[in-house]
């Protein structure tokens, strides 16, 4: 960080960081709009030939496919965090989704794109996030005067959460329309991204380690998170909340098959956990939180598993209870839809409860020479 800036200005007052929270929005809509689109595509063509259990299982194995890279890269990529510029790195990981997207939207127009072709696109978005969200998390504080960090994740966390809520609504209506316009609007997406990431200058990173023993520095992070029990007490609890999270990644077998609402609707459900945690997180950078924060986030953890067992069963809870479809300006509401994004909506605030704690504590509480390792671990 310059040392010349006043440590309790605002963050968008600091050319860097507006840079950083621009093109963090900008990636996080392509990202989401692509998750969606992929998830559909996905479905779809598996449905052409597959029943709905054999097709919702290959909607599952495209989110296997971004799990396992980063899965198996989080000891590296935080390793590489901490050890390379993260400007460096996100305009790296941010040029990979750039020569996807466009490569999808290539297939697609000429009409040759695969099932395997979407899942070689997922293990490649799977290879970005792994490296691409340990440097984000690590880059934001050495752009802002640490009074100010704890606003400073705030407002990032809704460049993030808005990214999420217009992203799956724009991916949406654009498959709509067709979907080489969606991979077209992502490719164009992710090159604003790397753009707004050159434009940030030079920043104050603590020096790499050069004592040649990777694999000691990558021990040395994980017996970091173990030792330190108000970080590991977080990134635990928080796990339960991820587990549970996993049954979001079925919307477009409810969105097709269960309340057949289409892409448009898949778009709308998707966005509905966005909406949430975005409004959460407005209201954490006007207020933050500061006390009581581990009893909050057990709460919001509880909170979030009842809104996605309520989300799993919606259909069932309307059917017990005798509600029937109606509509509203002329348009046609199914209760059940109602149900389930009103549930998602609150996951969606009670996850940014979770992610609001866990980063401000990881950021103020972690050295920043292994801020890389410890945000891989909690990503």
């Amino acid at each position: 960080m310059n040392p010349t800036i006043d440590p309790h200005q605002h963050p968008f007052r600091i050319a860097n960081f507006r840079a950083y929270w621009l093109s963090r929005f900008a990636g996080t809509i392509a990202v989401s709009a692509m998750s969606i689109v992929i998830g559909w595509q996905v479905y779809n063509l598996a449905r052409e030939t597959m029943d709905i259990r054999q097709a919702a299982f290959m909607l599952g194995m495209i989110g296997f496919a971004q799990f396992v890279p980063l899965f198996l890269l989080t000891p590296i990529t935080g390793l590489v965090a901490d050890s390379f510029d993260r400007r460096w790195i996100v305009r790296g990981t941010t040029t990979l989704l750039v020569l996807t997207a466009a490569t999808l939207w290539l297939l697609t127009w000429s009409g040759h794109l695969t099932l395997g072709a979407l899942f070689a696109a997922a293990v490649a978005f799977g290879v970005a996030r792994a490296f691409s969200g340990p440097a984000y998390s690590a880059l934001a504080p050495n752009l802002v005067p640490r009074a100010v960090l704890p606003t400073a994740i705030a407002i990032s966390s809704i460049a993030w959460q808005v990214g999420t809520i217009a992203g799956p609504s724009v991916g949406g209506l654009l498959y709509a329309i067709h979907p080489e316009v969606a991979y077209g609007v992502a490719t164009l997406l992710f090159l604003v991204a790397l753009v707004f990431m050159f434009l940030i200058g030079p920043v104050a990173q603590p020096a790499a380690q050069t004592d040649h023993r990777p694999l000691a520095r990558i021990i040395e992070g994980f017996t970091y998170v173990r030792r330190n029990r108000l970080v590991l007490a977080t990134i635990t609890l928080d796990l339960f909340a991820v587990l549970l999270a996993g049954a979001t990644s079925l919307l477009p077998v409810y969105a097709r098959d269960i309340l057949h609402v289409g892409s448009q609707g898949l778009g709308v459900l998707a966005a509905g956990m966005g909406i949430g945690a975005a409004v959460t997180a407005i209201w954490f950078s006007i207020r933050p939180m500061s006390r009581n924060v581990g009893v909050k986030m057990l709460v919001a953890v509880i909170v979030f598993g009842i809104a996605i067992l309520t989300f799993g069963v919606a259909t069932p809870i309307v059917e017990l209870i005798g509600l029937t479809p109606g509509t509203v300006a002329g348009f046609p509401i199914h209760p059940a839809f109602v149900l389930s994004l009103v549930a998602l909506i609150v996951a969606g605030g009670a996850d940014m409860i979770s992610v609001y704690v866990r980063q401000s504590l990881i950021q103020l509480h972690t050295p920043d020479v292994m801020r890389g390792r410890v945000s891989a671990v909690s990503q």
